[in-house]
């Protein structure tokens, strides 16, 4: 049935193969070519893939087209009625202009023309949008960013008729609606065009995007190079507390290419934006790459972007789920329109490596283009290979001496740990130095709270940022690291946070069944190191892996340490005895404490402490080699939240008092299995019989772990030399112990 639709498409293209108007100007030239268009046509028909995914946007636009077009007076927030009908528009715009290149049927050309023309129309007499929330208000949407969207697209759908408009119309459409929209989206708004963040991005490409087309070479320069005199001074402020002008700070695209990635690809703001931002970086590239191949800048920077998809694609788990780092909204993965481009324009334009084309596989769809031909070929063709995701660290900065994030994997994302010791990730970072995640295939073990938002829908304030992201989400309690007397890192000031990042101690994955990543902050609290070291260990006596996790603080002066471990499921057990209070109170008055709930305080009753939950029909255990002394408080999240914006999520907190120097240890341990359809429960409990810190100077810390068959193994870490040729020896309970590196794991006789 398939084919014959596509025959029948065939046969309308073939019927209506002359432009409305001729142009000298060679159009299409952004991202669809003349000579990728006609490699298109000649192979429709033919590629199961692509006339499927031709054959699903026909129809949806097709629907759109007999609904008529509607640009209505701009009111709402993203998620109400008008903002929605402006995406659509453009979403439903940029595709009829590559079903008009593909089948040349004049209505999707004509449908495109007549939508410009009601934008044109209306857009010389449409105020400033009458929300006010944004630092940066557009006029069709409630911020620039939306504007930057709504011409992204469209500047693709004017390509690809504007050899059918005649000269008149153009210059129409030019001087009224796309030269004034990009002029009020840079020259009128510079605090929101001129700087270094995804909103840029979207902003100087949405400009180069027009100016390409249009052939002005005034936008273009204003594109990639942003605006020279911009009046904007030092220290004013965005909507999410980051700076807008940094002194120094170079502006445009290519700034934008430079400054947020590493050289290894990762975006500093972290995976869910780069996610957003890559759309507009690679669709700019591409055009530039087709108009102006003089330029070189989709391979700027050592072919940045290129390596940023790859980057992106390493930080999913097992799902395809992007790490909910800094402000990320959970859920959001490689199935995103965003990363079809991404995955497309990476194989057409890369090395054409095979693994891309099983995450198109995946995606089940590709782009109208000759990338997209070109990954469903290959699909055709049979040379899909899986997508590998090993271990990675990938740094973060400029130079990538701005720390990073450390992935961690053990077979086929059996065990996945996260760890994060980055710059802060501009506007959008968290201040969660040395902060973890754990993941088994697709399941969070322990979780990172992501974003405190609910995009797009309208209820949750506007579908924008809740005032919860700052009190809640951005602070250093909503995160599985150290939180010393109640304070954020940083004390939770973004100019402090933004000068500073953690720093790679070392990282070693060579060996598969001991993968170990280390990094030290420095700066987060005055006169205060916090060290943590964690390893990813497959050992005999064990049926999974686990994770070893060590945190060595060094303080000149006492402080209240607390540990939380964000566990996902329902307890089990635990080994020691705890108080539930009758009525909830919040832990504490701000930085995040003013949110949870305090549900149980105890004491460990022994020096280990072990705490298990049912997560996903997998069972968990936490041991920690705690001291007598130590708090260990059951919290939820959810005091003062009186709108229900937050998640009732629950933590097993670790509250260390009155101690300056101090090292916490404890193995987060993945076992056994319940079926609910069996209702059988396997290897329900803990392998750990003891966790032991049993050395702990400067030079060296070493831990035991002995599990219930007797078996003992050990871990030591040289705390002041991560060199990989240094020689080690320490002497611990009459023996000797010697090897070469920053860290020993081995069995114990």
């Amino acid at each position: 049935m398939k084919k014959m639709k596509i025959t029948a498409l065939l046969l309308v293209a073939a019927a209506l193969n002359t432009p409305l108007a001729v142009q000298s100007q060679e159009h299409p030239n952004l991202i669809m070519t003349k000579a990728g268009v006609e490699k298109i046509r000649n192979n429709l028909g033919q590629v199961p893939l692509f006339d499927t995914s031709v054959q699903n946007i026909k129809d949806e636009v097709d629907a759109e087209i007999a609904l008529g077009i509607d640009t209505p007076i701009p009111k709402d927030f993203s998620g109400g009625y008008t903002h929605q009908r402006h995406k659509l528009n453009f979403l439903t715009a940029q595709k009829a202009g590559a079903l008009y290149q593909i089948l040349q049927d004049d209505k999707y050309a004509k449908y495109i023309r007549d939508m410009l023309f009601q934008y044109e129309a209306m857009y010389k007499d449409l105020p400033v949008h009458p929300q006010e929330r944004s630092y940066a208000r557009g006029k069709l949407f409630w911020q620039c960013l939306n504007d930057s969207n709504w011409l992204v697209y469209m500047a693709q759908a004017y390509d690809a008729i504007y050899d059918t408009l005649t000269v008149k119309e153009r210059d129409k459409l030019e001087n009224n609606l796309f030269r004034p929209f990009a002029d009020f989206i840079s020259i009128e708004n510079p605090q929101f065009y001129n700087r270094v963040h995804n909103h840029s991005t979207w902003g100087n490409a949405a400009v180069g995007m027009i100016a390409l087309v249009m052939d002005d070479k005034e936008l273009l320069d204003r594109a990639l190079y942003g605006i020279e005199d911009d009046g904007l001074e030092l220290g004013g402020r965005d909507n999410d507390g980051g700076f807008i002008k940094v002194a120094g700070q170079k502006a445009g695209f290519l700034a934008n290419l430079d400054d947020p990635f590493s050289p290894d690809g990762y975006y500093t703001e972290g995976p869910y934006y780069q996610r957003y931002a890559m759309y507009p970086f690679l669709i700019f590239g591409l055009a530039m790459k087709h108009v102006k191949p003089e330029m070189e800048v989709f391979s700027h920077k050592d072919n940045v972007l290129l390596k940023g998809v790859d980057a992106l694609l390493n930080l999913t788990d097992a799902d395809g789920e992007f790490f909910p780092l800094n402000d990320g909204q959970k859920g959001m993965s490689y199935y995103t329109p965003a990363l079809v481009t991404a995955v497309d324009i990476a194989y057409q334009y890369g090395e054409q490596n095979p693994q891309l084309l099983s995450i198109a596989e995946k995606q089940n769809q590709v782009l109208l283009d000759q990338s997209g031909l070109a990954v469903a070929i290959g699909l055709r063709d049979g040379k899909a290979k899986p997508f590998v995701k090993n271990s990675i660290n990938l740094r973060d900065g400029q130079a990538g001496d701005q720390g990073g994030v450390g992935v961690l994997r053990y077979g086929n994302e059996d065990l996945t740990l996260v760890f994060k010791y980055a710059a802060q990730g501009l506007s959008h970072g968290h201040y969660d130095k040395l902060s973890f995640s754990l993941y088994e295939k697709g399941d969070e073990v322990l979780q990172d709270y992501g974003l405190a938002r609910f995009v797009n829908i309208g209820q949750k304030g506007g579908g924008n940022y809740l005032k919860e992201n700052k009190t809640w989400a951005k602070t250093t309690i909503a995160h599985n690291t150290l939180s010393i007397n109640e304070q954020m890192h940083f004390s939770g000031k973004y100019e402090i946070a933004s000068e500073h990042h953690s720093d790679l101690y070392f990282y070693d994955d060579a060996n598969k069944n001991v993968q170990v990543v280390s990094a030290i902050e420095s700066n987060a609290y005055p006169d205060t190191q916090m060290h943590r070291t964690m390893a990813v260990i497959k050992s005999d006596g064990f049926e999974k892996p686990f994770l070893l996790d060590i945190m060595k603080v060094k303080s000149e002066q006492k402080n209240q340490y607390d540990l939380p471990f964000y566990y996902m499921g329902q307890v089990l057990s635990d080994n020691f005895e705890y108080e539930s209070p009758a009525v909830l109170k919040p832990l504490g008055d701000d930085n995040g404490y003013q949110h949870l709930y305090l549900e149980g305080k105890g004491k460990p009753t022994q020096s280990n402490t072990q705490f298990s939950w049912l997560g996903n029909g997998k069972y968990y255990t936490l041991t920690s080699a705690t001291e007598t002394a130590d708090e260990l408080l059951l919290t939820r999240l959810g005091a003062n939240d009186p709108d229900f914006n937050l998640r009732r999520d629950a933590a097993l907190m670790i509250r260390r008092k009155d101690t300056a120097s101090t090292t916490f240890a404890s193995v987060i341990e993945p076992h056994g299995s319940y079926s609910p359809v069996s209702e059988l429960s396997v290897n329900s409990d803990s392998s750990i019989a003891q966790l032991t810190v049993i050395h702990d100077d400067d030079k060296y810390t070493a831990v035991a772990i002995d599990n219930v068959k007797g078996q003992k193994s050990i871990f030591i870490l040289s705390n002041t030399d991560a060199a990989q040729n240094t020689k080690h020896k320490l002497k611990m309970n009459g023996k000797v112990y010697r090897w070469t590196g920053p860290y020993l794991y081995t069995s114990a006789l």
